[in-house]
């Protein structure tokens, strides 16, 4: 039997959600191997981005880098579901997606629609613009119109699919809708429906990928601060309606990333046209012996929303070989929070790396007396506090953030950035009650989630060869 046909005997299955998943009632089926697949993670700053922009400065991307990490980050430390905000039951998130940083080529529908969307671990729900628009924002390329689909089904109000929503509503007749609204006041609404997704493959031997019926939010009406260059978001996040979980019987709730150094942000260099990856499945097992794990811990579901993060129990940090010890108390003023469930999130779409204020003071005064260094003001792009002039420093100082059961080193470029020609910044920063572990952190890492068994696992790598 060639492998062919033992792929499409093999390859049925029942879809699980959990947040930005596709759980379906229907049985699923994909056109990749039974060992998983990869995708390219394209940087909205890359030359391959649609973002990109030749004309702007290397100064100006960083600004704009550094701003999205903050306002993004700012929702972080707050995150939460606000039950006397919402609006006809709408999904609130503090978080705003587009601030993230990695978007993923997809296309729609049979045949399919090619467009690009935002990869966020820290949303649930995937959706995307839909015609006929009772109110979208701009959008370059043509939005996805679900009357040109074969394969195109609304979901109905009673369904199984439904009730994996979070807050659905019925206004129409059996129609399932959906509301989501971002911190910033950025919204979409519409049909909650499924369809056949397609991802470009990354191996030239494997055809691209194709995964029926996804559930998905289809918005009729969308607004706010989304980038012209998107369709919408693909959700990554840790709910029972993510992409993730409703490839839950084929990747067995693995995936994976490998992040390559961002050029305008890194101090090492590598090819301009070289793209991150995600691995799903098998693809996605981080093993070899300099594997570090740690829990990745649940939280349970509750009116803050902390249910759709990846957290994890930073227990220590250490800079020149003094440790500074990690408090949940530092972090979280609510009683409602449990200590022991995890105080950092660690998130794909934040560029920086965020301290609670209370131990960020303590970490920044151990760390200014380590490095030797002409400290120096940084330009007026980066808001950035700790800067040195980069030809002065003679060494940086050793950093490990001590996860429970794993003691990460941050090398140099995973913790600085050179912002000018001679100025060297510190982009580990001080915000709001909540731990962020950001992207910069992660790069050159191979980074595994198994929410199987709730871990997530470290390997250093060089992420332009894998």
């Amino acid at each position: 039997m060639n492998s062919k046909v033992f792929f499409l005997l093999s390859i049925l299955a029942f879809l699980a959600f959990s947040q930005l998943t596709l759980v379906s009632c229907r049985k699923a089926k994909t056109n990749h191997g039974l060992d998983g697949f990869t995708l390219d993670l394209i940087h909205r700053d890359s030359p391959l981005s649609p973002y990109y922009n030749p004309s702007i400065t290397s100064s100006q991307r960083l600004r704009d880098a550094f701003q999205r990490s903050f306002s993004r980050a700012s929702f972080f430390t707050k995150a939460s579901i606000h039950p006397t905000t919402l609006v006809n039951h709408a999904i609130q998130s503090d978080i705003i997606p587009d601030f993230a940083d990695y978007l993923m080529k997809i296309a729609i529908g049979t045949p399919p629609r090619k467009t690009y969307a935002i990869l966020d671990t820290g949303s649930e729900l995937t959706w995307i613009q839909c015609k006929p628009c009772t109110q979208c924002y701009k959008q370059i390329l043509p939005i996805f119109d679900p009357r040109k689909s074969s394969t195109y089904k609304i979901i109905g109000c009673q369904s199984k699919e439904c009730k994996l929503v979070r807050e659905p509503t019925c206004v129409k007749t059996n129609a399932c809708e959906y509301q989501v609204q971002y911190g910033d006041g950025s919204y979409s609404t519409g049909d909650v429906a499924s369809d056949t997704f397609t991802f470009a493959s990354t191996s030239k031997k494997v055809d691209d990928i194709s995964i029926q019926h996804v559930i998905f939010g289809c918005g009729h009406n969308n607004g706010g601060n989304f980038g012209n260059h998107t369709a919408g978001i693909v959700g990554l996040g840790d709910s029972k309606i993510s992409f993730i979980n409703q490839l839950d019987k084929q990747i067995k709730g693995k995936f994976s990333y490998c992040l390559v150094p961002n050029g305008d942000l890194s101090l090492s260099y590598h090819p301009p046209n070289t793209t991150s990856k995600i691995n799903f499945g098998p693809k996605a097992v981080v093993s070899g012996p300099n594997v570090l794990t740690t829990p990745i811990i649940r939280k349970k579901p509750d009116v803050f929303g902390y249910d759709i993060f990846y957290f994890l129990n930073l227990e220590s940090v250490s800079v020149g070989g003094k440790k500074l010890a990690f408090k949940s108390s530092q972090l979280m003023n609510s009683s409602d929070v449990d200590e022991d469930l995890g105080n950092i999130i660690i998130d794909s779409g934040t560029t920086l790396t965020f301290l609670p204020e209370n131990f960020y003071d303590k970490f920044e005064s151990i760390l200014v007396e380590t490095i030797k260094g002409k400290r120096k003001i940084a330009p007026p792009y980066v808001d950035l506090p700790i800067c040195y002039e980069t030809k002065s420093i003679v060494e940086f100082p050793k950093i490990v953030f001590h996860f429970t059961d794993a003691d990460i080193e941050v090398l140099p470029m995973n913790a600085f950035s050179k912002v000018a020609e001679d100025v060297t910044c510190l982009t580990i920063v001080e915000g709001g009650q909540n731990g962020v572990y950001g992207n910069l952190a992660q790069m050159n890492f191979l980074i595994g989630y198994d929410l199987v068994n709730r871990k997530l696992s470290f390997l250093p790598s060089d992420c332009t060869k894998h």
